[in-house]
C-alpha cells in the first residue's frame, strides 16, 4: 500500500495517522520535537484503549495498528520515500509555504501533498509550489480517526491524476470523501455548521430561549434525523413545496449577522473560551468534560459501527 507521512502529531495529526494505520497503511508521524512524539504517543494509546473498551477493534488489531506507525523528528529521513503527505500543521500560511519548499526538494515527483487546512484555499497554498498540480486539501473533522467525512478541495493546477489517487486513498481509509467544485471558504461543512451556529447565537441573544433548550432544540430533533438525511434529502422526503413555502416567509426572519453575537463576543473579551478554561456558554470542570467528551466518542463510534456494518452488507 501506499507509504503516507503525516507532518504535525497535535490532535488532527495522531488522530488522522491512526486513522490510516488502522486501514493498513504504513504510516510516518513526524513531531517538531521528542514532546510532539510524547504528546502522539499519548494521544494514540488513549483512543486505542476507548476504541477497544468499546468493541471496536480488539487487542490484535492494536498490535496491528501500532506496528503500523513509526514517530519521528526527522523531515528529511521520514518522506523521501513517501507517496503521500498529509500535512497538519498550525493555520500559519507562512509556515506552509516554507514546507511546502522544503517538501518538493526531499520528495519524488510522484508524492501528492495535501494539506488539511480548514480555511485556506489550495490555489492561495500552493502559489510558491513548483509542482502544484500534485497538491490538494483534505479536511478531516475532529476526531479524525472517528468521523468518516473528508473533504476534497481542489487548486487551480491541481491535476486529475491528483483528484483521483486522494479519493482512491481516501476511500481506502474508509473515509467518506466529499469533492468541492469551487475553492470557497469554509468548505461545506463549516458553512453549514457556522450558519447553525449563527441562528442559535441570535436566538440566545434575543432572548427567545434558553441555550439549554436551544442545544435541546437541535439534539432531539435535527440531530436525530441528520445521521440517515442530509438538508436536502430531507427537503425531498417533506415536499419541496412545503420547504419552498416555508423558506419564502422564514428567511426574512433568521438572522444576517456579519459578526459573532453580542453573548459570544462578551464571553471572548472576558476570556471564558468554554471546555479549554472551565467557562464559556456553560461551566466546564474536569467531570463535566470528561463524561461529556466520553458521551460523544461513545455515539461516534456507534455511528461508525453502524457505517461499517452497512458496507459489510453492501459487499455481501
Amino acid at each position: 500500500m501506499e507509504k503516507i507521512s503525516i507532518i504535525g502529531c497535535g490532535t488532527m495529526g495522531h488522530s488522522i495517522g491512526l486513522a490510516a494505520a488502522w486501514a493498513g497503511f504504513p504510516v510516518k508521524l513526524i513531531g517538531m520535537n521528542e514532546a510532539d512524539l510524547e504528546t502522539a504517543k499519548t494521544g494514540l494509546q488513549n483512543k486505542l484503549t476507548v476504541m477497544m473498551e468499546n468493541e471496536l477493534i480488539d487487542l490484535n488489531e492494536i498490535k496491528s495498528i501500532r506496528g503500523n506507525i513509526e514517530l519521528s523528528t526527522s523531515l528529511e529521513e521520514s518522506v523521501s520515500s513517501s507517496d503521500f503527505i498529509f500535512e497538519v500543521i498550525p493555520e500559519q500560511i507562512e509556515l506552509k509555504w516554507v514546507l511546502y519548499k522544503k517538501l518538493e526538494a526531499l520528495v519524488s515527483d510522484t508524492c501528492l501533498i495535501a494539506s488539511n487546512t480548514s480555511g485556506f484555499k489550495p490555489s492561495e497554498l500552493a502559489k510558491e509550489m513548483k509542482h502544484p498540480n500534485r497538491f490538494i486539501v483534505t479536511h478531516f473533522w475532529n476526531p479524525a480517526h472517528l468521523i468518516p467525512l473528508v473533504e476534497v478541495v481542489t487548486g487551480e493546477h491541481t491535476d486529475e491524476r491528483t483528484i483521483e489517487q486522494v479519493m482512491k486513498i481516501l476511500e481506502k481509509m474508509n473515509k467518506k470523501p466529499v469533492l468541492l467544485k469551487k475553492e470557497i471558504p469554509g468548505f461545506i461543512g463549516n458553512r453549514l455548521q457556522y450558519a447553525l451556529f449563527r441562528e442559535a447565537q441570535y436566538l440566545l441573544d434575543i432572548g427567545a430561549a434558553t441555550k439549554e433548550d436551544i442545544d435541546a432544540a437541535v439534539t432531539y430533533s435535527i440531530g436525530r434525523r441528520l445521521p440517515i438525511t442530509g438538508p436536502l434529502m430531507t427537503a425531498d422526503m417533506g415536499g419541496l413545496d412545503v420547504f419552498s413555502a416555508i423558506s419564502n416567509y422564514l428567511f426574512s426572519e433568521l438572522s444576517t449577522a456579519q459578526q459573532s453575537g453580542e453573548t459570544l463576543t462578551r464571553l471572548v473579551d472576558e476570556k471564558h473560551l468554554g471546555d479549554k478554561n472551565g467557562q464559556g456558554f456553560y461551566e466546564w470542570d474536569e467531570k463535566t468534560s470528561k463524561e461529556v467528551n466520553e458521551e460523544r466518542e461513545r455515539t461516534l463510534i456507534h455511528f461508525l459501527k453502524y457505517d461499517r456494518n452497512n458496507r459489510e452488507e453492501e459487499n455481501e
